[in-house]
C-alpha cells in the first residue's frame, strides 16, 4: 500500500522534473507559466489581418420606391441571399450568389419606411390617416395599373416642392417598421461568420438633387430602437442629420457614421463650397463636423461611377468609366461648372486647398463601393446582375425583358439610364479588420482602412511610409512591418519623421474566381505653392512583362472577350501584382494624397451576359466589355 509520505515525496520529485520543462509543456499539465514567459508570437498582434467583402447599401420592399414598383423581398430575404441561400426574386426567379458576402447593411429609405408592407398587409398601422386611407384605396386592386398609381400618389407627397411634412407622422408606421428591420438584423447577425449591420438611408433631395446618406450603426437593436430614423421629412440639410447623429450618441452612448453617395446626381451640391441652407462659405467647424460624421464616400454603384470624370481628368485614359452625369433627379440640367463639386478625385484635391486655408479638410474621405439595388438582392457580379429595380430584373418572359433592356433604354431618355443598360453592375465594399463583427467593420469604415471595387473581390494591401525599401515587398512579416514602419490606406503621414519622399508598398491579388489583373496605378493629387491643384496617374505594375515607360505600361493588355459567347480567358494579365513606388516629384512643402487604382483585364459587361442568356440584341450605345476596377482609400501627406 502506498503511504501518504511516499506519495508526497513522489509528487515533489515530479514537480521538480516538470519545473524543468518549457512553459508551454508546463501549461499542458496544469502548471502555470512564469508571468513574463511567452511562447505564442501572436498574442500581441492587434492589426487587421483579413479583408471582408460586403454591401453597405441595399434596399428591400420596406423602401417605398422599391415596394411600390414591384419589390416583394424583405430584409430577411436580403440577409438570407447575402449569406448564400437561394431566394426567389420579386419577379419569381430563384436567385443565389456564387459566394456569400461577409456583411450587409439593409439601408431602406427612412421616408415612409415600410409603407408598401403595411399596404400589402392591410395593416391597422395606416387606419385613421386620411392620406394613407386614400392611398390604400388606390392600391387595393394590386394590379400593374394600381401599383403605378399608388407609386405616383406617394411620390407626389414626397417629391413635391411644397411638401408639408410626413403625411404619416401621426401613425406608428415608422416605429413599427424600424423595429422589424432591427429585429431582422439581430436575427441574422452571426459574429465571426456574417455581420448584419443596422442602418438606413436618409434621402435628402433638395430640388431633386441627390444628397443621400446611408446611416450606419455600430450598435445593436437595443440602442438603435431608442430612436426613429431621421428622415428627409425632418430636414434635407446634412448639418441637421449630423446634429441628430450627435443627439443619438449623447443619449445612447452608441456610435454612428454616414456615407454619402452619387455626387454625380447632386448637380454640384455634394461637395459644394457653401452650406446648403445658409449658402455661406464652409468653414473649419463645418469641415471638422463633416469628416467626423462622414469618414467614407460611396464612390461606385449602379447609378454611376464617381471616382473621376473625363472632362476633369483629360489625361487619364481610364477616367470615362460608368459615367452617368446627364442630370439629377430634378429638372435642372447638368452644366460643366457643377462637375468639380461632384466627383471624388476632384473633391479630394479641393480638400487640400481647404485644409491650407481653414486648417481642416472637409473632403478627407476614404472610398467604398456598394450596389444601391432596390431588389433586395445584392448582385454586383456582371454574370448575375439583377438590375437596379424590380421592373428591370431578369425575367423568364423574353418579350418583356427585351422591352426593358432595349425598348425604353435610349441615350435620349436619361430617366431610364440608371435602371437600364447605362447602369453599372457595381459595387462592393472591402474592409480590413481583425474579425467579422459589427464593431470591427464599423471601426474599419471609421478609420478609412477600406476600399471600393466595382464588383470583383480583388484583394489589395497598401502601406505608405518614408523608410521602406523594395525588399520589404517580400518580407515574411510584410503586414507587421507595414504597420510598424508606415500607415495603411486611409492613414496620414503627417507628424511622422520625414526622412524622404513618401513610398508605397502595394500588393494586389485578383479575385480568385475572377479575371486577371491588367495594371496597378498610383493616383496623386497635390496643392502647389501658388495654390493650384494638380493630379497625376502613374502605372506602377504591369502584367505580361510590359515595361513602364514614362509612368505608363507599354501597350494595352489586349482583350480575350468573346461577345457572342459572353466569355473571356485568363490567358492574358496576371493573377498577382506588387510594387514598391517612391514619389519622384515629391515636394515636402506641398500637401498631397495618394491612392491606388487597380484595373482588371477586359471582361463581358452585364448587358452582354444578359443578351446572350435571353437571346436578345445588345444595346448599341454601351460597350460589350469593360475593365472592372478597385480604388483604395487615400493616404495623405501634410507638411510639418
Amino acid at each position: 500500500m502506498t503511504t501518504f509520505r511516499t506519495f508526497a515525496a513522489g509528487a515533489c520529485a515530479a514537480s521538480a522534473l516538470l519545473a524543468g520543462l518549457p512553459a508551454a509543456s508546463q501549461e499542458l499539465v496544469g502548471m502555470a507559466p512564469e508571468p513574463d514567459v511567452q511562447y505564442s508570437p501572436y498574442l500581441q498582434r492587434d492589426y487587421p489581418d483579413q479583408v471582408l467583402f460586403g454591401d453597405t447599401h441595399l434596399h428591400t420592399a420596406y423602401s417605398a420606391d422599391a415596394g411600390l414598383v414591384g419589390a416583394t423581398t424583405t430584409p430577411d430575404d436580403a440577409y438570407r441571399f447575402a449569406k448564400g441561400e437561394t431566394v426567389v426574386s420579386s419577379n419569381g426567379i430563384p436567385a443565389r450568389l456564387a459566394r456569400p458576402l461577409d456583411f450587409l447593411v439593409v439601408a431602406d429609405h427612412a421616408e415612409n419606411l415600410g409603407l408598401y408592407i403595411a399596404l400589402d398587409e392591410t395593416s391597422a398601422l395606416l387606419q385613421g390617416n386620411a392620406w394613407a386611407e386614400g392611398l390604400s384605396r388606390v392600391f387595393a386592386p394590386r394590379d400593374g395599373k394600381a401599383m403605378a398609381e399608388a407609386y405616383l400618389y406617394w411620390a407626389a407627397a414626397f417629391v413635391s416642392e411644397d411638401r408639408k411634412g410626413d403625411p404619416l407622422k401621426d401613425t406608428p408606421l415608422a416605429t413599427t417598421m424600424w423595429q422589424r428591420m432591427t429585429e431582422a438584423a439581430e436575427r441574422h447577425n452571426a459574429p465571426g461568420s456574417f455581420t448584419a449591420l443596422i442602418g438606413y438611408e436618409w434621402t435628402s433631395g433638395p430640388a431633386g438633387n441627390n444628397l443621400h446618406r446611408n446611416v450606419i450603426f455600430r450598435d445593436g437593436k437595443a440602442e438603435a430602437d431608442r430612436v426613429i430614423p431621421f428622415s428627409a421629412y425632418d430636414s434635407e440639410d446634412p448639418e441637421d442629420l449630423w446634429a441628430w447623429m450627435q443627439g443619438y450618441e449623447d443619449a445612447t452612448g452608441g456610435r454612428l457614421l454616414a456615407i454619402p453617395h452619387n455626387g454625380n446626381l447632386s448637380n454640384g451640391l455634394m461637395f459644394d463650397d457653401v452650406t446648403l441652407t445658409g449658402r455661406v462659405p464652409i468653414d473649419a467647424d463645418y469641415a471638422e463636423r463633416r469628416m467626423r460624421w462622414e469618414p467614407v464616400y460611396e464612390v461606385t454603384q449602379i447609378k454611376g461611377d464617381g471616382e473621376a470624370h473625363p472632362s476633369l481628368s483629360p489625361e487619364d485614359p481610364f477616367a470615362d468609366y460608368g459615367t452617368w452625369d446627364r442630370g439629377s433627379f430634378g429638372l435642372e440640367p447638368k452644366t460643366p461648372e457643377m462637375l468639380p463639386r461632384e466627383y471624388a478625385r476632384e473633391a479630394l484635391k479641393r480638400g487640400l486647398a481647404y485644409e491650407a486655408a481653414l486648417g481642416a479638410n472637409p473632403f478627407k474621405f476614404g472610398m467604398i463601393g456598394s450596389t444601391d439595388s432596390h431588389t433586395g438582392l445584392s448582385t454586383a457580379e456582371e454574370s448575375n446582375f439583377f438590375g437596379k429595380a424590380p421592373m428591370v430584373e431578369p425575367t423568364a418572359d423574353p418579350v418583356r425583358f427585351e422591352e426593358a433592356i432595349t425598348g425604353r433604354m435610349t441615350p435620349d431618355d436619361p430617366s431610364d439610364d440608371q435602371v437600364h443598360g447605362m447602369g453599372l453592375a457595381s459595387g462592393m465594399t472591402a474592409v480590413w479588420a481583425r474579425e467579422n463583427t459589427r464593431e470591427a467593420i464599423w471601426d474599419a469604415l471609421k478609420r478609412k482602412e477600406v476600399y471600393a471595387t466595382t464588383g470583383p473581390r480583388i484583394r489589395i494591401r497598401v502601406f505608405a511610409g518614408t523608410e521602406f525599401e523594395p525588399a520589404d515587398l517580400d518580407r515574411s512579416d510584410f503586414a507587421a512591418h507595414g504597420y510598424a514602419a508606415g500607415v495603411p490606406m486611409g492613414g496620414d503621414l503627417s507628424g511622422r519623421p520625414q526622412s524622404g519622399p513618401p513610398q508605397l508598398l502595394v500588393k494586389v491579388l485578383r479575385d480568385p474566381d475572377g479575371a486577371n489583373l491588367d495594371r496597378v496605378q498610383v493616383v496623386k493629387g497635390w496643392l502647389d505653392a501658388a495654390g493650384a491643384l494638380h493630379e497625376s496617374i502613374r502605372d506602377i505594375a504591369c502584367s505580361d512583362a510590359r515595361p513602364i515607360e514614362a509612368g505608363t505600361c507599354a501597350g494595352d493588355v489586349g482583350s480575350t472577350v468573346d461577345v457572342a459567347a459572353a466569355s473571356y480567358s485568363n490567358s492574358i494579365g496576371a493573377p498577382f501584382l506588387q510594387a514598391f513606388w517612391e514619389d519622384p516629384a515629391f515636394d515636402p512643402a506641398q500637401r498631397a494624397f495618394y491612392y491606388v487604382r487597380v484595373l482588371e483585364i477586359p471582361t463581358p459587361r452585364w448587358t452582354t451576359y444578359d443578351a446572350g442568356f435571353f437571346g436578345v440584341p445588345l444595346p448599341d450605345y454601351v460597350p460589350p466589355e469593360q475593365q472592372e476596377r478597385a480604388y483604395t482609400s487615400p493616404v495623405w501627406y501634410t507638411p510639418g
